[in-house]
Order: C-alpha cells, then sequence, then structure tokens
C-alpha cells in the first residue's frame, strides 16, 4: 500500500522559514517524480514544486521561486520542502504528490498558516 505522510507544517510570521517533509512508503521512491502543492482557503490545489526522480532537475511556478526548495533523499525515501520568507498568501494546506508510469499518490496534507 502506498502511503505518503507530510510533516513539519505550522504557523510563523511573515518572513520566517518551514521545512517541510515527505515520508513515502509502498513504491519504488527512486523512479517516482515527487511534487508539493497547496490548497489555500477558497482556493484550488496548485503546484508549488516539482522534482525530477533522480533530483537533478527542479521546477517552481512565479509565486514561489526563489523562495521555495525542494529537494530529496532517495535513501530515505523522502522528499522535503524548504520555504524561506514566507508570507500570509503562503497559508494553506501542502500536500505531498508521488506520480509514476502506472499511477499517483497524495499524501493527507499538513498545514501552514503565516500570520502575525
Amino acid at each position: 500500500q502506498v502511503q505518503l505522510v507530510e510533516s513539519g507544517g505550522g504557523t510563523v510570521p511573515p518572513g520566517e522559514s518551514l521545512r517541510l517533509s515527505c515520508l513515502a512508503s509502498g513504491l519504488t521512491f527512486r523512479t517516482t517524480v515527487m511534487s508539493w502543492f497547496r490548497q489555500g482557503p477558497g482556493k484550488e490545489r496548485d503546484l508549488v514544486a516539482r522534482i525530477t526522480s533522480d533530483g537533478t532537475d527542479a521546477y517552481y511556478p512565479a509565486s514561489v521561486r526563489g523562495r521555495f526548495i525542494i529537494s530529496r533523499d532517495n535513501a530515505k525515501n523522502t522528499v522535503y520542502l524548504q520555504m524561506n520568507s514566507l508570507r500570509p498568501e503562503d497559508t494553506g494546506v501542502y500536500y505531498c504528490n508521488g506520480q509514476w508510469i502506472r499511477g499517483e499518490a497524495w499524501g493527507q496534507g499538513t498545514s501552514v498558516t503565516v500570520s502575525s
């Protein structure tokens, strides 16, 4: 059974940092493209970062580019999202996503609130 378990969410003031983690099990992690999505209050779920299976390439939308960094440790079956210079508009539930040739999986989400 595939499982993705996120952790690291919380409440921080604007300008601070958080690091999210997602531990994967039940899949071949080293061949899985991993992503982080965000769903803000009353908004759709949007991609915020994606990393290739070998970790050599990553994509970020303009809204987080230069502030967020996605990384992975294939030996630990874990993907990370380092979020710096957080803004109130970064508030939302952050979901880990894994995609492979025959399917995909989602985590249950971890909540991030950026507020003074």
